[in-house]
């Protein structure tokens, strides 16, 4: 497995931006597609947005469009998710992980264990 450690969140009023990284250790990820996953108190994780192994593709969960953009630099094995126009019903832990290339939205299996990912807190 890879290991992943999620970074970047905090707390921050609604309308402002946050920007997410996801930094891998151990093998390279760059022929993976990756995705970011949030999951909030009493809810199930949902994907939230995906990313092709080259970057040329992307997709976004409905909710998000518009308003958050995922990226990726294989050079540094690092994925991104920049957030602006934050609204509370963003307020989630955001996780990083393998996407399957297979079936939309879920996680590729045996990639990574879920970490401790990054609390987004988003008030007013």
């Amino acid at each position: 497995q890879v290991q992943l450690v999620e970074s970047g969140g905090g707390l921050v009023q609604a309308g402002g931006s946050l920007r997410l990284s996801c930094a891998a250790s151990g093998r390279s990820f760059s022929r993976y597609a990756m995705g970011w996953f949030r999951q909030a108190p009493g809810k199930e994780r949902e994907s939230v947005a995906g990313i092709s192994w080259s970057g040329g593709s992307t997709s976004y969960r409905d909710s998000v469009k518009g308003r958050f953009t995922i990226s990726r630099d294989n050079a540094k094995n690092t994925v991104y998710l920049q957030m602006n126009s934050l609204k509370p019903e963003d307020t989630a832990v955001y996780y990083c992980n393998g996407l399957s290339s297979h079936i939309a939205t879920m996680a590729l299996p045996g990639f990574s264990d879920w970490g401790q990912g990054t609390q987004v807190t988003v008030s007013s």
